[in-house]
Protein backbone atom coordinates (compact mmCIF):
# COMPACT_ATOMS: atom_id res chain seq x y z
CA UNK A 1 0.00 0.00 0.00
CA UNK A 2 1.33 3.66 -1.14
CA UNK A 3 2.62 5.88 2.05
CA UNK A 4 -0.04 8.62 2.07
CA UNK A 5 3.62 10.61 2.99
CA UNK A 6 4.29 10.47 -0.45
CA UNK A 7 0.67 11.35 -1.83
CA UNK A 8 -0.82 14.64 -2.27
CA UNK A 9 -4.24 15.87 -3.88
CA UNK A 10 -3.94 16.55 -8.01
CA UNK A 11 -6.56 18.89 -7.71
CA UNK A 12 -5.18 21.48 -4.83
CA UNK A 13 -1.96 19.76 -3.24
CA UNK A 14 -3.31 18.73 -0.01
CA UNK A 15 -2.61 16.00 1.73
CA UNK A 16 -4.65 13.14 1.13
CA UNK A 17 -6.21 10.87 3.55
CA UNK A 18 -7.45 7.08 3.57
CA UNK A 19 -11.19 6.56 3.45
CA UNK A 20 -12.74 3.00 3.62
CA UNK A 21 -11.02 1.66 0.42
CA UNK A 22 -10.45 4.89 -1.06
CA UNK A 23 -7.84 7.91 -0.74
CA UNK A 24 -9.97 11.56 -0.04
CA UNK A 25 -9.30 15.26 -0.03
CA UNK A 26 -10.84 17.34 2.72
CA UNK A 27 -10.37 20.36 1.21
CA UNK A 28 -11.64 19.32 -2.08
CA UNK A 29 -14.43 17.10 -0.37
CA UNK A 30 -13.68 14.40 -3.52
CA UNK A 31 -12.65 10.49 -3.13
CA UNK A 32 -10.14 8.83 -5.54
CA UNK A 33 -11.37 5.66 -5.86
CA UNK A 34 -8.91 2.46 -6.42
CA UNK A 35 -9.01 0.15 -9.76
CA UNK A 36 -7.89 -3.54 -8.79
CA UNK A 37 -6.29 -1.87 -5.79
CA UNK A 38 -4.64 0.44 -7.74
CA UNK A 39 -4.98 4.22 -6.66
CA UNK A 40 -6.87 6.30 -9.48
CA UNK A 41 -5.69 9.73 -8.82
CA UNK A 42 -6.88 11.77 -11.72
CA UNK A 43 -7.75 15.48 -11.01
CA UNK A 44 -11.41 14.52 -11.85
CA UNK A 45 -11.36 11.01 -10.89
CA UNK A 46 -15.04 10.42 -11.77
CA UNK A 47 -15.04 12.01 -15.41
CA UNK A 48 -11.64 10.35 -15.88
CA UNK A 49 -12.89 6.96 -15.10
CA UNK A 50 -15.86 7.31 -17.55
CA UNK A 51 -13.88 8.83 -20.48
CA UNK A 52 -11.38 5.41 -19.95
CA UNK A 53 -14.45 3.61 -20.36
CA UNK A 54 -15.53 5.04 -22.77
CA UNK A 55 -12.21 4.23 -25.20
CA UNK A 56 -11.76 1.07 -23.95
CA UNK A 57 -15.40 0.63 -24.52
CA UNK A 58 -14.84 1.51 -28.36
CA UNK A 59 -11.75 -0.52 -28.29
CA UNK A 60 -13.18 -3.69 -27.50
CA UNK A 61 -16.14 -2.78 -30.27
CA UNK A 62 -13.48 -2.58 -32.71
CA UNK A 63 -11.88 -5.98 -31.85
CA UNK A 64 -15.68 -7.28 -31.97
CA UNK A 65 -16.01 -6.21 -35.81
CA UNK A 66 -12.44 -7.13 -36.40
CA UNK A 67 -13.60 -10.29 -35.68
CA UNK A 68 -17.19 -10.25 -37.79
CA UNK A 69 -15.05 -9.08 -40.42
CA UNK A 70 -12.33 -12.00 -40.21
CA UNK A 71 -15.54 -14.16 -40.14
CA UNK A 72 -16.96 -12.95 -43.46
CA UNK A 73 -13.87 -13.16 -45.46
CA UNK A 74 -13.71 -17.04 -44.58
CA UNK A 75 -16.79 -17.67 -45.83
CA UNK A 76 -15.87 -16.77 -49.40
CA UNK A 77 -15.44 -19.48 -51.72
CA UNK A 78 -12.76 -18.12 -53.92
CA UNK A 79 -9.93 -17.92 -51.29
CA UNK A 80 -6.61 -19.64 -51.78
CA UNK A 81 -5.48 -22.32 -49.01
CA UNK A 82 -2.68 -20.49 -47.92
CA UNK A 83 -4.93 -17.35 -47.46
CA UNK A 84 -7.91 -19.49 -45.90
CA UNK A 85 -4.95 -20.66 -43.38
CA UNK A 86 -4.07 -16.98 -42.74
CA UNK A 87 -8.00 -15.46 -41.69
CA UNK A 88 -8.94 -18.36 -39.72
CA UNK A 89 -5.81 -18.31 -37.80
CA UNK A 90 -6.54 -14.67 -37.31
CA UNK A 91 -10.04 -15.23 -36.82
CA UNK A 92 -10.15 -17.57 -33.67
CA UNK A 93 -7.09 -15.61 -32.30
CA UNK A 94 -9.43 -11.99 -31.92
CA UNK A 95 -12.34 -14.02 -30.87
CA UNK A 96 -10.12 -15.33 -28.13
CA UNK A 97 -8.38 -11.79 -27.93
CA UNK A 98 -11.36 -9.98 -26.56
CA UNK A 99 -12.33 -12.47 -24.35
CA UNK A 100 -8.68 -11.82 -22.51
CA UNK A 101 -9.12 -8.00 -22.46
CA UNK A 102 -12.34 -8.07 -21.28
CA UNK A 103 -11.60 -10.40 -17.94
CA UNK A 104 -8.61 -7.97 -18.05
CA UNK A 105 -10.16 -4.97 -17.99
CA UNK A 106 -13.33 -6.13 -15.69
CA UNK A 107 -11.81 -4.00 -12.67
CA UNK A 108 -12.52 -0.74 -14.43
CA UNK A 109 -16.55 -1.62 -14.74
CA UNK A 110 -17.06 -1.09 -18.33
CA UNK A 111 -20.71 -1.45 -18.27
CA UNK A 112 -20.87 1.37 -15.24
CA UNK A 113 -22.87 4.69 -15.54
CA UNK A 114 -21.56 7.78 -17.53
CA UNK A 115 -20.25 9.84 -15.33
CA UNK A 116 -21.01 14.16 -15.44
CA UNK A 117 -18.26 15.72 -17.86
CA UNK A 118 -18.66 18.99 -16.32
CA UNK A 119 -16.09 19.09 -13.55
CA UNK A 120 -13.39 17.86 -15.85
CA UNK A 121 -14.50 20.75 -18.02
CA UNK A 122 -14.29 22.90 -15.14
CA UNK A 123 -10.76 21.87 -14.17
CA UNK A 124 -9.76 22.32 -17.62
CA UNK A 125 -8.20 18.45 -17.65
CA UNK A 126 -8.04 15.72 -20.54
CA UNK A 127 -6.75 12.38 -21.66
CA UNK A 128 -5.01 13.26 -24.91
CA UNK A 129 -7.11 12.26 -28.20
CA UNK A 130 -4.74 9.73 -29.34
CA UNK A 131 -4.23 6.83 -26.46
CA UNK A 132 -6.42 4.04 -26.45
CA UNK A 133 -6.76 0.42 -26.16
CA UNK A 134 -3.91 -0.58 -28.35
CA UNK A 135 -2.02 2.73 -27.59
CA UNK A 136 1.96 1.22 -26.91
CA UNK A 137 0.26 -2.25 -26.68
CA UNK A 138 3.53 -3.54 -28.54
CA UNK A 139 5.40 -2.07 -25.06
CA UNK A 140 3.74 -5.19 -22.95
CA UNK A 141 4.98 -7.88 -24.93
CA UNK A 142 8.54 -6.01 -25.43
CA UNK A 143 7.93 -5.62 -21.41
CA UNK A 144 7.29 -9.21 -20.33
CA UNK A 145 7.78 -11.69 -22.68
CA UNK A 146 10.84 -11.10 -25.55
CA UNK A 147 11.98 -7.61 -24.84
CA UNK A 148 15.23 -9.41 -22.98
CA UNK A 149 17.94 -7.50 -24.63
CA UNK A 150 16.31 -4.21 -25.29
CA UNK A 151 15.07 -4.44 -21.20
CA UNK A 152 18.36 -4.83 -20.10
CA UNK A 153 20.19 -2.17 -22.20
CA UNK A 154 17.60 0.00 -21.00
CA UNK A 155 17.71 -0.60 -17.32
CA UNK A 156 21.85 -0.47 -17.68
CA UNK A 157 21.56 3.01 -19.28
CA UNK A 158 19.40 4.43 -16.40
CA UNK A 159 21.17 2.39 -13.83
CA UNK A 160 24.56 3.93 -14.81
CA UNK A 161 23.26 7.45 -14.49
CA UNK A 162 22.57 6.52 -10.80
CA UNK A 163 26.33 5.63 -10.49
CA UNK A 164 27.47 5.04 -6.60
CA UNK A 165 23.56 6.86 -5.36
CA UNK A 166 21.69 4.88 -3.38
CA UNK A 167 18.25 6.15 -3.65
CA UNK A 168 15.50 5.42 -1.38
CA UNK A 169 12.11 7.11 -3.10
CA UNK A 170 11.93 6.77 -6.89
CA UNK A 171 9.16 8.18 -9.44
CA UNK A 172 8.55 6.66 -12.76
CA UNK A 173 7.08 9.12 -14.84
CA UNK A 174 4.87 7.79 -17.19
CA UNK A 175 5.74 3.81 -16.27
CA UNK A 176 3.72 2.10 -19.70
CA UNK A 177 3.93 -1.22 -19.18
CA UNK A 178 6.17 -1.48 -16.07
CA UNK A 179 9.33 -3.26 -16.49
CA UNK A 180 11.69 -0.59 -16.49
CA UNK A 181 10.20 0.41 -13.03
CA UNK A 182 10.54 -2.92 -12.23
CA UNK A 183 14.11 -3.47 -13.20
CA UNK A 184 15.38 -0.58 -11.24
CA UNK A 185 13.58 -1.43 -8.19
CA UNK A 186 14.85 -5.21 -8.13
CA UNK A 187 18.20 -3.85 -8.88
CA UNK A 188 18.95 -0.90 -6.38
CA UNK A 189 16.57 -1.75 -3.80
CA UNK A 190 15.09 1.21 -2.55
CA UNK A 191 12.01 1.66 -0.27
CA UNK A 192 9.82 2.76 -2.49
CA UNK A 193 9.42 2.98 -6.48
CA UNK A 194 6.07 4.43 -7.81
CA UNK A 195 5.06 3.67 -11.24
CA UNK A 196 2.85 6.42 -12.64
CA UNK A 197 0.80 6.08 -16.20
CA UNK A 198 -2.67 7.06 -16.70
CA UNK A 199 -3.17 3.91 -19.18
CA UNK A 200 -5.14 1.58 -17.41
CA UNK A 201 -4.57 -1.68 -19.32
CA UNK A 202 -0.67 -0.94 -18.92
CA UNK A 203 -0.96 -0.48 -15.35
CA UNK A 204 -3.21 -3.00 -14.22
CA UNK A 205 -0.83 -5.43 -16.45
CA UNK A 206 2.33 -3.85 -14.99
CA UNK A 207 0.58 -4.58 -11.24
CA UNK A 208 -0.63 -8.27 -11.71
CA UNK A 209 3.00 -8.91 -13.56
CA UNK A 210 5.59 -7.56 -11.21
CA UNK A 211 3.69 -8.97 -8.26
CA UNK A 212 4.21 -12.77 -9.83
CA UNK A 213 1.04 -13.35 -11.94
CA UNK A 214 1.62 -15.23 -15.76
CA UNK A 215 -0.73 -13.22 -18.26
CA UNK A 216 -1.12 -14.72 -21.53
CA UNK A 217 -2.65 -12.44 -24.16
CA UNK A 218 -1.97 -11.95 -27.81
CA UNK A 219 0.73 -9.88 -30.05
CA UNK A 220 -0.54 -9.43 -33.47
CA UNK A 221 3.22 -8.26 -34.99
CA UNK A 222 3.33 -5.38 -37.06
CA UNK A 223 5.03 -7.35 -39.74
CA UNK A 224 4.34 -10.70 -38.99
CA UNK A 225 7.21 -13.46 -40.84
CA UNK A 226 4.54 -16.17 -41.05
CA UNK A 227 0.92 -17.65 -40.91
CA UNK A 228 1.64 -18.40 -37.05
CA UNK A 229 3.37 -14.80 -36.44
CA UNK A 230 -0.15 -13.50 -37.77
CA UNK A 231 -1.58 -13.71 -33.85
CA UNK A 232 1.30 -15.11 -31.38
CA UNK A 233 -0.26 -16.11 -27.83
CA UNK A 234 2.38 -15.03 -25.54
CA UNK A 235 2.79 -15.74 -21.72
CA UNK A 236 4.12 -12.42 -19.47
CA UNK A 237 5.59 -12.92 -16.98
CA UNK A 238 8.55 -11.19 -14.17
CA UNK A 239 11.76 -12.99 -14.03
CA UNK A 240 10.76 -13.21 -10.28
CA UNK A 241 8.06 -11.08 -8.17
CA UNK A 242 9.05 -7.43 -7.01
CA UNK A 243 10.44 -7.10 -4.08
CA UNK A 244 8.20 -5.28 -1.42
CA UNK A 245 8.35 -0.94 -1.93
CA UNK A 246 7.03 -1.40 -5.57
CA UNK A 247 4.08 0.93 -6.14
CA UNK A 248 1.50 1.80 -9.50
CA UNK A 249 -0.56 4.53 -9.47
CA UNK A 250 -2.65 5.57 -12.23
CA UNK A 251 -2.62 9.07 -12.95
CA UNK A 252 -2.03 12.00 -15.24
CA UNK A 253 2.02 12.87 -15.50
CA UNK A 254 0.54 16.92 -16.06
CA UNK A 255 -0.64 16.68 -12.74
CA UNK A 256 1.38 13.89 -10.72
CA UNK A 257 -0.55 13.84 -7.45
CA UNK A 258 2.78 14.31 -4.80
CA UNK A 259 3.99 16.30 -2.65
CA UNK A 260 6.89 18.81 -3.03
CA UNK A 261 9.61 17.04 -2.87
CA UNK A 262 9.20 13.53 -1.45
CA UNK A 263 11.43 11.36 -4.46
CA UNK A 264 15.18 11.59 -4.36
CA UNK A 265 14.83 10.16 -8.00
CA UNK A 266 12.75 10.92 -10.83
CA UNK A 267 13.32 8.72 -13.82
CA UNK A 268 11.14 9.52 -16.94
CA UNK A 269 11.86 7.33 -19.95
CA UNK A 270 10.58 7.64 -23.22
CA UNK A 271 8.41 10.72 -22.25
CA UNK A 272 9.72 14.43 -22.18
CA UNK A 273 9.30 15.03 -25.79
CA UNK A 274 5.74 13.40 -26.13
CA UNK A 275 3.85 15.56 -23.54
CA UNK A 276 1.84 18.50 -25.19
CA UNK A 277 3.35 21.07 -22.74
CA UNK A 278 6.72 23.46 -22.87
CA UNK A 279 9.52 21.62 -22.22
CA UNK A 280 10.89 24.27 -19.03
CA UNK A 281 7.43 24.06 -17.68
CA UNK A 282 8.12 19.85 -17.39
CA UNK A 283 11.48 20.94 -15.98
CA UNK A 284 9.95 22.61 -13.27
CA UNK A 285 7.21 19.91 -12.56
CA UNK A 286 10.30 17.36 -11.96
CA UNK A 287 12.05 20.20 -9.63
CA UNK A 288 9.10 20.16 -7.57
CA UNK A 289 8.82 16.51 -6.73
CA UNK A 290 12.45 16.38 -6.26
CA UNK A 291 14.35 17.11 -2.77
CA UNK A 292 17.60 18.55 -3.25
CA UNK A 293 20.29 17.32 -4.41
CA UNK A 294 17.68 14.82 -5.91
CA UNK A 295 18.56 13.51 -9.37
CA UNK A 296 16.45 13.64 -12.34
CA UNK A 297 17.37 10.70 -14.56
CA UNK A 298 15.84 11.06 -18.28
CA UNK A 299 15.53 8.51 -21.03
CA UNK A 300 14.39 8.19 -24.88
CA UNK A 301 14.77 9.51 -28.42
CA UNK A 302 14.20 13.43 -27.40
CA UNK A 303 12.46 13.92 -30.71
CA UNK A 304 10.33 16.60 -29.93
CA UNK A 305 7.10 17.17 -32.66
CA UNK A 306 5.33 20.80 -31.54
CA UNK A 307 3.77 22.83 -33.73
CA UNK A 308 5.71 25.79 -32.84
CA UNK A 309 9.39 25.06 -34.74
CA UNK A 310 10.93 27.11 -31.04
CA UNK A 311 9.89 24.32 -29.10
CA UNK A 312 11.40 21.84 -31.13
CA UNK A 313 14.96 21.08 -28.60
CA UNK A 314 17.49 20.02 -28.94
CA UNK A 315 19.75 18.36 -26.66
CA UNK A 316 22.02 21.71 -25.93
CA UNK A 317 18.53 23.88 -25.54
CA UNK A 318 17.29 20.41 -23.28
CA UNK A 319 20.71 21.57 -20.84
CA UNK A 320 19.44 25.33 -20.65
CA UNK A 321 16.74 24.73 -20.19
CA UNK A 322 17.32 22.09 -16.97
CA UNK A 323 19.92 24.82 -15.83
CA UNK A 324 17.16 27.84 -16.29
CA UNK A 325 14.61 25.37 -13.92
CA UNK A 326 16.92 24.95 -10.89
CA UNK A 327 19.16 21.83 -12.27
CA UNK A 328 23.05 21.39 -12.26
CA UNK A 329 25.87 18.72 -12.36
CA UNK A 330 24.21 18.04 -16.16
CA UNK A 331 25.30 14.51 -17.64
CA UNK A 332 24.53 13.94 -21.06
CA UNK A 333 24.93 10.53 -22.86
CA UNK A 334 23.90 8.86 -26.04
CA UNK A 335 23.48 5.02 -27.11
CA UNK A 336 22.50 2.69 -29.70
CA UNK A 337 20.11 0.17 -28.47
CA UNK A 338 17.32 -2.23 -29.83
CA UNK A 339 14.15 -1.15 -30.22
CA UNK A 340 10.93 -3.14 -30.38
CA UNK A 341 12.88 -6.17 -32.14
CA UNK A 342 9.90 -8.68 -31.51
CA UNK A 343 11.11 -12.14 -33.39
CA UNK A 344 7.44 -12.73 -34.76
CA UNK A 345 8.12 -9.62 -36.94
CA UNK A 346 10.36 -8.38 -39.71
CA UNK A 347 10.14 -4.81 -37.99
CA UNK A 348 12.35 -3.56 -35.76
CA UNK A 349 14.94 -1.15 -35.62
CA UNK A 350 17.98 0.39 -34.02
CA UNK A 351 17.19 3.53 -31.74
CA UNK A 352 19.87 6.09 -30.69
CA UNK A 353 18.70 7.19 -27.30
CA UNK A 354 19.57 9.79 -25.26
CA UNK A 355 19.87 9.87 -21.74
CA UNK A 356 21.03 12.53 -18.80
CA UNK A 357 21.36 12.75 -14.86
CA UNK A 358 20.59 16.34 -13.60
CA UNK A 359 20.81 17.23 -10.22
CA UNK A 360 18.05 19.65 -8.43
CA UNK A 361 20.34 22.57 -6.84
CA UNK A 362 17.43 25.20 -6.38
CA UNK A 363 13.77 25.21 -6.19
CA UNK A 364 11.31 26.68 -9.07
CA UNK A 365 9.13 28.66 -6.98
CA UNK A 366 6.42 28.97 -8.91
CA UNK A 367 5.48 25.64 -10.95
CA UNK A 368 2.31 25.93 -12.93
CA UNK A 369 -0.74 24.36 -13.03
CA UNK A 370 -1.60 21.92 -15.99
CA UNK A 371 -4.62 22.93 -17.99
CA UNK A 372 -5.38 21.23 -21.06
CA UNK A 373 -8.08 23.53 -22.11
CA UNK A 374 -8.27 27.49 -22.53
CA UNK A 375 -11.02 29.98 -20.85
CA UNK A 376 -12.89 30.79 -23.93
CA UNK A 377 -14.00 26.77 -24.16
CA UNK A 378 -14.11 26.20 -20.37
CA UNK A 379 -16.30 29.73 -19.88
CA UNK A 380 -17.74 30.23 -22.76
CA UNK A 381 -18.14 33.35 -22.49
CA UNK A 382 -15.16 35.08 -24.80
CA UNK A 383 -14.87 35.21 -28.33
CA UNK A 384 -13.77 32.55 -30.17
CA UNK A 385 -10.00 33.42 -31.57
CA UNK A 386 -9.87 33.40 -34.96
CA UNK A 387 -6.65 31.73 -35.59
CA UNK A 388 -5.33 30.85 -38.85
CA UNK A 389 -5.83 27.14 -38.40
CA UNK A 390 -9.02 27.75 -37.82
CA UNK A 391 -9.57 29.99 -41.00
CA UNK A 392 -7.91 27.23 -42.93
CA UNK A 393 -9.95 23.88 -41.33
CA UNK A 394 -13.36 26.42 -41.69
CA UNK A 395 -12.86 26.76 -45.37
CA UNK A 396 -11.68 23.51 -45.67
CA UNK A 397 -15.35 21.82 -43.90
CA UNK A 398 -16.69 24.04 -45.75
CA UNK A 399 -15.95 22.79 -49.33
CA UNK A 400 -15.68 19.09 -48.22
CA UNK A 401 -19.29 19.38 -47.16
CA UNK A 402 -20.11 20.97 -49.90
CA UNK A 403 -18.85 18.42 -51.82
CA UNK A 404 -20.39 15.79 -50.37
CA UNK A 405 -23.53 17.39 -51.11
CA UNK A 406 -23.45 17.06 -54.70
CA UNK A 407 -22.78 13.24 -54.51
CA UNK A 408 -26.03 12.23 -55.76
CA UNK A 409 -25.50 9.37 -58.25
CA UNK A 410 -25.71 11.66 -61.13
CA UNK A 411 -23.05 14.47 -61.09
CA UNK A 412 -19.50 13.60 -62.45
CA UNK A 413 -16.43 14.74 -60.81
CA UNK A 414 -16.24 17.51 -63.66
CA UNK A 415 -19.82 18.58 -62.76
CA UNK A 416 -18.57 19.11 -59.00
CA UNK A 417 -15.74 21.05 -59.93
CA UNK A 418 -17.61 23.31 -62.15
CA UNK A 419 -20.56 24.00 -59.41
CA UNK A 420 -17.85 24.38 -56.56
CA UNK A 421 -15.74 27.50 -58.79
CA UNK A 422 -20.09 28.42 -59.43
CA UNK A 423 -19.94 29.25 -55.50
CA UNK A 424 -16.76 30.65 -55.76
CA UNK A 425 -14.61 28.44 -53.66
CA UNK A 426 -12.52 27.73 -55.66
CA UNK A 427 -10.41 29.04 -59.04
CA UNK A 428 -11.22 26.75 -62.44
CA UNK A 429 -7.18 25.49 -61.44
CA UNK A 430 -7.49 24.47 -58.59
CA UNK A 431 -11.52 22.77 -58.22
CA UNK A 432 -10.79 19.51 -60.14
CA UNK A 433 -8.19 18.71 -58.28
CA UNK A 434 -9.15 19.18 -55.27
CA UNK A 435 -12.84 17.33 -55.64
CA UNK A 436 -10.27 14.26 -57.14
CA UNK A 437 -7.92 14.20 -54.20
CA UNK A 438 -10.86 14.38 -52.03
CA UNK A 439 -12.75 11.84 -53.73
CA UNK A 440 -9.81 9.38 -54.01
CA UNK A 441 -10.17 9.78 -49.78
CA UNK A 442 -12.99 9.09 -49.63
CA UNK A 443 -12.56 5.62 -51.78
CA UNK A 444 -9.80 4.49 -49.90
CA UNK A 445 -11.12 5.30 -46.31
CA UNK A 446 -14.48 3.45 -47.25
CA UNK A 447 -12.04 0.35 -48.53
CA UNK A 448 -9.82 0.15 -45.28
CA UNK A 449 -13.88 0.17 -43.58
CA UNK A 450 -13.19 3.81 -41.82
CA UNK A 451 -14.69 7.15 -42.73
CA UNK A 452 -14.18 10.71 -43.80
Amino acid sequence: MIDLELLACPRCDRALERASDALACSGCRIDFPSVAGIPWLFAEPGAALEEWRGRLRFSLQRVDRDSEQLRAALARDDLRPATRARLAHLAAATDDHGKRLRSLLEPLDLEGHAAAYATQLALRTRLPPDQGLTTYYANVHRDWAWGDEENAVSAAIVDGLLADAAPKRVLVLGSGAGRLAYDLHRRRAPATTVALDFNPLLVLLAEQIARGARVELYEFPLAPRGVAEQAVLRTLAAPSPAPPGLEHVLADAHRPPFRRGVFDTVVTPWLVDVLPEPFDTLCARVNALLEDGGRWLDFGSLSFHDPDPAARFGVDECVAALEDNGFGAIAVEEHEIPYMCSPASRNGRRERVVAWRAVKQRDVKNVPRHYALPDWIVRGTEPVPLTESFQVQALSTRIHAFIMSLIDGRRSLKDMAKLIVEQRLMSAAEAEPAVRSFLIKMHDDSRRGTTY
